[in-house]
Parts: structure tokens; C-alpha cells; sequence
């Protein structure tokens, strides 16, 4: 068994991966994200994220899905010519594609305009509660 010293005032490892910080830092870090957590910006984060991606992804899942069962079901209607030898197969198709892209860009486009300012909202509050939460511990540690 090998003991190893350490300085005092300095935090310990014990054990293998540990980060090192003291657990009162630890216990203070966990309570100010857990407080985060609990708040209305972050709720209303997740909650943006959920509708949006629920809905996105019905919209294109729901197109795919009327391609198959019209390819399927309806091969009359997919051999329909358009325009030339273009046929509404490939049209639909095609617009697969385009529902894709179009979901990327709207995602990008929603989180750009909804849910980066409420992260970054949380963000700095998490960090200004970390800070408040350190300088006490600070002031507390060198009051002993």
C-alpha cells in the first residue's frame, strides 16, 4: 500500500480520475447547476428543443412515409408523368431532399434565434453563481 503526502490546504486525489478539487467545491458546483436546472430559461430551453424537434421530425418522417406507401399502394399515381419523362415519383423523391435541407436550415435558424439566447442566458448565470459560490467558500476559508 503506498501513501502519498500531500501539502496542507492542498486538495486529495482519491482516486484514479478524480479531478482533484475538494468536495465542498464539488457539492457547490453540483447545487449551482442543479439550480439551473430547476430555472424557467432552462425549462423553456428544453421545452423549445422538444416541440421543436417533435415536429420537424413528424413533418419529415410523415413525407417519407407518403412516399413509401404511394410507391407501395399507388403506382398508377407514381408513373404519372409531370412534365416530360419526370414522373411524380421523382418529384417526391426530389423532395425528400428538400425537406431535409429545409428542416437543417429551420433548425439552424430556430436555435440561432430561440434557444442560443436562452443557453447563453444560463450559461452566465451558471457562471456568476459559480463565482459567488467560490469567492464565499473563499472568504470563509480564509476567515478559519
Amino acid at each position: 500500500m503506498t501513501t502519498h503526502a500531500s501539502l496542507p490546504g492542498s486538495p486529495t486525489v482519491d482516486a484514479p480520475g478524480s479531478t482533484g478539487t475538494p468536495p465542498a467545491t464539488d457539492d457547490l458546483t453540483a447545487t449551482v447547476f442543479r439550480t439551473a436546472q430547476q430555472g424557467r430559461p432552462f425549462a423553456e430551453l428544453r421545452r423549445s428543443q422538444r416541440v421543436f424537434a417533435a415536429v420537424a421530425t413528424t413533418a419529415v418522417l410523415s413525407l417519407y412515409l407518403l412516399y413509401v406507401l404511394l410507391s407501395s399502394y399507388a403506382p398508377g399515381l407514381m408513373t404519372g408523368k409531370v412534365v416530360g419523362n419526370l414522373n411524380v415519383a421523382l418529384f417526391l423523391g426530389l423532395a425528400q431532399f428538400a425537406a431535409t435541407f429545409l428542416a437543417a436550415w429551420l433548425y439552424t435558424r430556430h436555435a440561432n434565434r430561440r434557444r442560443d439566447p436562452l443557453a447563453e442566458q444560463i450559461r452566465e448565470g451558471v457562471e456568476q453563481a459559480r463565482i459567488r459560490a467560490h469567492s464565499h467558500v473563499g472568504a470563509e476559508g480564509t476567515a478559519a
